[in-house]
């Protein structure tokens, strides 16, 4: 496995951005071309995309190593072969897409985890639309999202071999968005929620931990979530 971080190279920017493709399902198509391979190749790697001082900048786990190929573009890459111990302390940011899966009219479905919780709550109380719960009761809804997206991945941890330190659990970034109709569900639109986590953690099962480092966490890895990015307290 590689690990490799792809920047803009220096005085290139101008390429960069120009040769750069937005937005969750033109970004995953643009970086396919850092790893060439014959059509129908299964994808292979995880990305996490991110802006440093105004300049993209992403990184990538990969069973093949990327290549420079897109111009104004560079590629640092390293053997990944990560061992952690039982009991370590890692601070980790994460961007994922929290959902739950459960069943409705017979059939598994995928919910945003913090619209399952705001339907659960309205249907308590009888509403319908969330503007018309008006109330001392109505809870903001970073409240919400902090809330069910911080259980979501505490579930998650349990099962990637890791706990969450829960003073230092920060939930940002809630973005709910639609992005490049899919050929294959004829023109509907992908629906996609990201949140940010980061804090620290505690390595408690290392084998599977591995495997959460390596494989990544949760759904849309495609589209830029999943992957766990981690460095020593």
């Amino acid at each position: 496995m590689y690990f490799s971080m792809i920047t803009p190279e220096p005085g290139c920017e101008r390429d960069a951005a120009a040769s750069r493709a937005t937005g969750p399902y033109r970004e995953h198509q643009w970086l396919w071309q850092f790893f060439e391979a014959p059509e129908g190749t299964p994808r292979d790697f995880l990305f996490r995309g991110s802006d440093v001082d105004g300049m993209p900048r992403y990184h990538v786990v990969s069973a093949r190593k990327p290549q420079a190929s897109v111009t104004g573009w560079a590629v640092q890459s390293r053997e990944y072969d990560p061992k952690p111990v039982a009991g370590a302390r890692l601070r980790f940011d994460l961007r994922a897409n929290p959902v739950v899966t459960h069943k409705r009219d017979g059939k598994s479905r995928r919910d945003d985890v913090v619209m399952h919780a705001k339907r659960e709550m309205l249907d308590a109380r009888g509403l319908s639309r969330w503007k018309d719960w008006v109330g001392e009761d109505k809870p903001p809804l970073y409240e919400v999202v902090a809330s069910a997206c911080g259980h979501w991945l505490r579930s998650r941890a349990q099962q990637a071999g890791f706990g969450v330190m829960e003073d230092s659990l920060r939930v940002d970034n809630y973005n709910r968005m639609a992005d490049k109709p899919r050929k294959r569900t004829n023109g509907e639109a992908i629906q996609l929620s990201m949140v940010d986590f980061s804090g620290q953690l505690e390595v408690q099962d290392p084998e599977r931990f591995r495997n959460a480092l390596l494989q990544g966490i949760g759904h849309a890895k495609a589209f830029g979530c999943g992957l766990l990015l981690v460095r020593p307290v």
